[in-house]
């Protein structure tokens, strides 16, 4: 089942990291102009914020219900056990 889930966990992962690019895009879209409203600013950093979170917590799920797995990037180098 887990080799089942992985391309849907990578799937979310990649869509929440465009959504957290595109809501920081619209803060400083909100930011840059001039007489910009600043609640919008406010709102956009929340919303960056919170996807963000709620990225974390999903790996942390996927990670725990072995969904994924670390890949073991650096095994094999000198003074790496």
């Amino acid at each position: 089942m887990a080799a089942s889930m992985e391309p849907v966990i990578r799937i979310l992962v990649v869509i929440g990291l465009v959504a957290i690019v595109a809501s920081l895009g619209s803060a400083l879209f909100h930011l840059s102009r001039p007489g910009g409203d600043s609640r919008k600013l406010a709102r956009a950093l929340t919303i960056r914020v919170a996807l963000s979170v709620a990225l974390f917590i999903l790996l942390m799920i996927a990670w725990h219900f072995g969904l994924i797995a670390p890949h073991g990037l650096g095994q094999g180098m000198p003074g790496h056990p």
